[in-house]
Parts: structure tokens; C-alpha cells; sequence
């Protein structure tokens, strides 16, 4: 567990209601408590959020993604659908500063918690709202999934080889993250905001719009050349060559990347062929993607002749840029996590086990973020949350345990 005691940090004194469930609201929420923030995960008492039960399972029923991603929370369990539960879901609300949730559009409004209601008990509340679509427009009602959203954004369809069935790019769940990314950056803007003004207001977070904004020029291109750009496998571009994924002797994978001329000359000194780098040659970008299929050819090839390590090796002595087709066995071998200590070792004391799990991101050189504990068992810290935040006696814990509330 990681121990920074030089100054509080950053989001010390903010408080987080997490009511969302899965990934990308939860995801912001994890982020905020990571740099300071005590966020209380509000979950239903049957069940609690359905990531506990997404991933590899553990002996104590939780599953290993929830542990990483309910990191530094504290579990609430409030039946939301009970007059007793929206009750005690407002008073917390009305000591808190943020509120993340991302349910389909109206849900909470049906519940009698959604944002006209929050913010009359919080004129100060920022709400994270994140769902597929928005908060708008014709789509606004459909359920929203990552996978979903890579293909509804524009990424999945350039996934994939020429011709060939679009594939998943990367995890299926990108967009949740980047989505709690974007929904973080609006909450802090949102808090900024506040801090000046007094105002709250809510983040309007979609996954589709998430991934969308990530597809650099695909827009502009479209726009002015009626260009659609189609799959193009792992080593075709439209920009740069050779720029993709080419195997090695020893079965492994390495990535090239030869953005210029420059570039170029580099890799061609670590083929040994300074020659192909020559203006009679493809020393020119433009020359190599006119013939894109025999510079890749010559680069492939030349992989292909040699163990990854020996490629690598060549490449860095003369500052070509390559790198690894790391899977996750090459990471915890790999120098560089370890040196930037991008694996955190923390101990759970429910499984008697040490589990590792990406260390807290952006870094702080005064306030780094720290993980304190990974995700909590379902209800850890209702009573003391209701005990301690709201003034409630253990007859009325009780009395709501009994109804079934918490």
C-alpha cells in the first residue's frame, strides 16, 4: 500500500456518492478517490453492483475486477426503490459534493432522485450522468454497452483486417473507461466552476460520444474528401510506412512505427540496408506508401529473420522507433513498469492474499494518488456511514436491516 504523508491531497475534504454501476461512472468515482476524495459506493443490499460478479472470482464472491476497480471506496447498501431508501439517499446527497450515476435517462427521475430532485436538496452538487447516448436525442433510451459504443463511435469498424470482420479493438470495455476519463475531467471542471461561482451542475457523459472523439482526422476527411477510411490490418496506414505489427523469428510480435524520413533512415541503419532509406529508393514518405506492400514486405521479412530481443536491440541503437507486443506475463517482466512501479502489490486481508493491481495514474510530483484498499465486501461501512454521516442509532439500523432497506 502506498504511503505518501508530504501534504494532503488534492480532492481531500470532496465526497463522492457512487451510485452507478459496472464501469465508466464507477471508474471516475475510483479516480476522484484515488487523489483524495472518500466516495461511498451506494449499492443495492441483494446483490450490490453487478461488477462483483464480472471477471475471475475470488474465494470471498467477489471477482478480481471488482477488487481493482472498488478500490478506496466504502459500500452503502440502500434499496433505492424504498421511500425509506431515497430518504436516506438524500441526506447523504446533501452532504456530499458529487454524485455519479449511469443509468438510462429518467431512471432516477422515476425514483425520485434525479437531478431536479438532487439539486434542490444540493444547490452545490456536481452530477456525473453517464449512459450510452446522453441525456438527448433519438437514441437516448437504448441500453448502453462499450462494445456497443465502439462500433456505434466509428473505432470497431477500422478494426480488423482488409475486408474482414471488424474485431473488438482491444478490451471490450475501452469505451467504459475513456468515458469514466472524460466523465472525471467534467466533474473537475464542474468542481472548479462551483469553487467560483457556488453553482453545481451535471456532466452529460456518453460512451459512444467518448470513442467518437478519439478517431483524430476521421471527421475533417470525411467531411472534405468524402474519404471513408476502411480497415487496414496491422500494418497499413494511410500516413506513414512501415507503421504496424510484424512477427519476429522466435513466434512474438513487435510494433514499428516510421512516422518520418527520418525515421525511416533509422530502421533501415538497424536492417543494415542504409540503401532503402536512399532518395532512389523509399527514403521519401511518399515513395513507401506507393509501395507500401514491398516496404512491409522488406520489414517483415527482416523480423522474421530474428528473436524479437535481437530486433529490439538493433532498433534502439540507432533510435528507430519500436517496441514489444507486450501481453500481460511481458509486463510483470518488463523493466519499465517496475521502474515506474506500475504494479501495486496490496494486501487483502479477507483472501490472505497479496493482489496485484495498475497503480494510481496521472502522477503527482507533491500529491500522488494512493490505493488504501481494493473493493470492499457488500455493505462494509453501511453502519458507520449512517452512524457517523447521518446520526442514526442502532435501533434505527436495525429497524431498516429488518425492512430490508439497507
Amino acid at each position: 500500500m502506498t504511503d505518501h504523508n508530504k501534504t494532503e491531497l488534492p480532492l481531500a475534504g470532496i465526497r463522492v456518492i457512487d451510485v452507478a454501476t459496472v464501469i465508466a461512472g464507477p471508474y471516475c468515482a475510483g479516480i476522484l478517490g484515488e487523489f483524495g476524495a472518500e466516495v461511498l459506493k451506494v449499492e443495492h443490499p441483494i446483490g450490490g453492483d453487478p461488477l462483483r460478479k464480472f471477471g475471475t472470482p475470488t474465494a470471498r464472491g467477489d471477482t478480481l475486477t471488482w477488487m481493482s476497480e472498488g478500490r478506496n471506496k466504502k459500500s452503502v447498501t440502500v434499496d433505492l426503490h424504498r421511500p425509506e431508501g431515497v430518504e436516506i439517499f438524500k441526506n447523504l446527497v446533501r452532504q456530499s459534493d458529487v454524485v455519479c450515476e449511469n443509468f438510462r435517462p429518467g431512471t432516477l427521475e422515476k425514483w425520485g432522485i434525479g437531478w431536479e430532485a438532487l439539486r434542490a436538496v444540493n444547490p452545490g452538487l456536481i452530477m456525473l450522468r453517464v449512459t450510452g447516448y446522453g441525456q438527448n436525442g433519438p437514441y437516448k433510451d437504448r441500453p448502453g454497452f462499450a462494445r456497443v459504443a465502439h462500433a456505434v463511435g466509428g473505432i470497431a469498424y477500422l478494426s480488423g483486417m482488409p475486408k474482414g470482420t471488424p474485431v473488438t479493438p482491444g478490451s471490450t470495455t475501452l469505451g467504459d473507461y475513456l468515458t469514466g476519463l472524460y466523465g472525471c475531467l467534467g466533474v473537475l471542471m464542474a468542481l472548479r466552476h462551483r469553487e467560483a461561482t457556488g453553482e453545481g451542475q451535471y456532466v452529460d457523459a456518453a460512451l459512444y460520444e467518448s470513442v467518437f472523439r478519439c478517431t483524430d482526422e476521421l471527421a475533417p476527411a470525411y467531411s472534405m474528401f468524402g474519404m471513408v477510411r476502411e480497415r487496414h490490418g496491422p500494418t497499413h496506414n494511410d500516413f506513414a510506412c512501415p507503421y504496424g505489427h510484424f512477427p519476429t523469428k522466435d513466434g512474438k510480435w513487435i510494433a514499428i512505427a516510421c512516422a518520418t524520413d527520418k525515421l525511416f533512415e533509422r530502421l533501415a541503419s538497424a536492417m543494415g540496408r542504409s540503401e532503402l532509406a536512399s532518395s532512389s529508393l523509399y527514403g521519401d514518405q511518399k515513395t513507401r506508401l506507393e509501395n507500401r506492400h514491398d516496404v512491409n514486405e522488406i520489414v517483415r521479412d527482416w523480423c522474421g529473420s530474428l528473436n524479437r530481443e535481437d530486433i529490439l536491440q538493433r532498433c534502439f541503437a540507432t533510435g528507430a522507433p519500436a517496441g514489444p507486443l507486450n501481453n500481460i506475463a511481458d509486463i510483470f517482466g518488463d523493466r519499465q513498469f517496475h521502474a515506474r512501479r506500475n504494479l501495486t502489490a496490496i494486501d487483502e486481508p479477507d483472501l490472505g492474499e497479496t493482489i496485484i493491481v495498475p497503480t494510481t495514474i496521472p502522477r503527482l510530483s507533491e500529491t500522488p494518488g494512493e490505493i488504501r484498499h481494493l473493493g470492499p465486501k457488500l455493505g462494509e461501512h453501511t453502519e458507520e456511514v449512517l452512524t457517523g454521516l447521518l446520526g442514526m442509532d442502532e435501533q434505527q439500523i436495525a429497524e431498516l436491516k429488518r425492512k430490508r432497506v439497507v
